[in-house]
């Protein structure tokens, strides 16, 4: 019996098939893993237009599982589980669902026979344990392996229980093949596509400000819809669109993205996956200059997102990390009466980071960044000051200082290299649009 026919026998009239996902694993709930599998397979059964309505951990306990999956069976078309099919005595998921399902345990010979050519290649003795990876409940279909873990799908009390292994590489390999496949057969699903306009310098009330009717105009439409998320010096608009097909959704989407670029204008850095870091690279290549970067309160974050940008060493020649007075004056070459009279937390001490990375690498533009992250105020700077200097070829420094009061230390170290990269943008298109732009 298939997903769809299922739903119809239960007389309910939605469209679309529901899904819930099952994390496995007492590690997630002592905090030892984060449980990033529910995230991506979330993302994908969105994709195809599979509504999730709920995630669950729950820990390598058969008891505890089964009673998962008897709630999620009720409330879901499919359940995925991911985790607990590995070979020591604590990974149970097929122990629960062999229980929920009210069947044994079955050793399948084919299973068994590839665990032991699959150490045999590796010239590798295979612990006796290994062979629980052969045994499946009764009737499950098996998907195939990607390293010794085999997955399953089973149909339970009217819901389809697909399980995957934890290891997020095998589990998202499984997830395509098998389970999207699948879903998309059983449920004749639509697509959904989330496009997502990237801003920074830009509050999140601001950004929704000046959405504020396009928001409205298109509650009214029902589609697409909008979304605000914001997160370290970043605001992100997201716009979703469900369809029959991609490129439907992508017709329904483009368009709120582009009257959404119009409307934020210099605030938007970069479209879906590319962020401030993508501008700063494009406005580089555009003007064939190249960047150094001195860092203090950041501890070497901004040049960690710096080069997240493929092709990043055309533009980008290095950087120093300059935590202590003394590194501060013997590697970036800032003046000593320099650091006396202003302190080490200041916009003249940025600008003469900036230009010391720039001459100590030969760089074209130099950015400098300082700032007091805590636990104590430095000098008459309070915790949360962050001081940002930025050298460009024939034209002063540019500096400036935010405050961020209220994070922790590591909030606002990503936060200080956020307006550290703002601040570089901002000024590399002041240059571009030339005097008075």
């Amino acid at each position: 019996m298939g997903c769809s026919r299922h739903v119809a026998e239960r007389g309910d009239d939605r469209n679309g098939l529901r899904a819930e996902i099952v994390a496995v694993g007492s590690e997630l709930l002592l905090g030892q893993s984060v449980d990033t599998n529910s995230g991506w397979i979330s993302a994908r059964l969105a994709e195809i237009g599979v509504d999730v309505f709920r995630h669950t951990t729950v820990g390598d306990n058969v008891e505890r599982i089964v009673e998962e999956l008897r709630g999620a069976a009720v409330r879901a078309d499919a359940v995925i589980v991911t985790g607990g099919l590995g070979p020591t005595q604590d990974d149970v998921t097929r122990d629960a669902v062999a229980r929920h399902a009210g069947v044994r345990l079955e050793r399948r010979p084919e299973l068994a026979a590839y665990l032991e050519e699959h150490f045999a290649r590796g010239r590798r003795q295979m612990p006796a344990s290994n062979l629980r990876q052969a045994d499946l409940p009764a009737g499950a279909r098996v998907l195939s392996p990607v390293g010794t873990a085999a997955g399953f799908a089973v149909e339970v009390g009217g819901a389809l229980v697909y399980c995957v292994p934890g290891v997020p590489a095998e589990m998202e390999v499984m997830i395509e093949r098998d389970v999207v496949p699948d879903l998309v057969e059983r449920g004749g699903l639509a697509t959904t596509v989330s496009r997502v306009v990237r801003t920074a310098g830009m509050s999140e009330s601001g950004v929704a400000e000046l959405c504020g009717d396009l928001v409205e105009r298109l509650d009214r439409e029902d589609s697409p819809t909008i979304a605000f998320l914001a997160s370290r010096g970043e605001t992100r608009v997201r716009v979703t669109a469900k369809a029959a097909s991609r490129e439907a959704a992508r017709a329904l989407t483009d368009p709120v993205v582009e009257e959404i670029v119009d409307r934020l204008g210099a605030g938007v850095v970069g479209l879906d996956d590319e962020g401030i870091e993508h501008a700063i690279a494009r406005q580089l290549r555009r003007t064939a200059w190249t960047l150094a970067v001195a860092e203090s309160v950041t501890g070497g974050g901004v040049q960690a997102r710096l080069v997240t940008v493929p092709g990043a060493s055309d533009w980008f020649l290095g950087g120093i990390v300059a935590y202590t007075e003394v590194a501060k004056t013997g590697v970036a070459c800032v003046n000593g009466d320099l650091l006396a009279r202003h302190g080490p937390v200041s916009e003249p001490v940025a600008a003469a980071l900036a230009a010391g990375a720039r001459d100590r690498l030969g760089a074209d533009v130099g950015l400098g960044v300082v700032g007091v992250a805590g636990p104590a105020t430095q000098g008459v700077r309070d915790v949360g000051t962050v001081c940002v200097g930025v050298v460009v070829p024939d034209a002063p420094p540019c500096t400036r200082t935010v405050v961020l009061p209220s994070r922790s230390r590591t909030e606002l170290q990503e936060w200080a290299a956020s307006v550290a990269l703002e601040g570089l943008r901002r000024r590399l298109g002041e240059v571009a649009a030339g005097p008075g732009g």
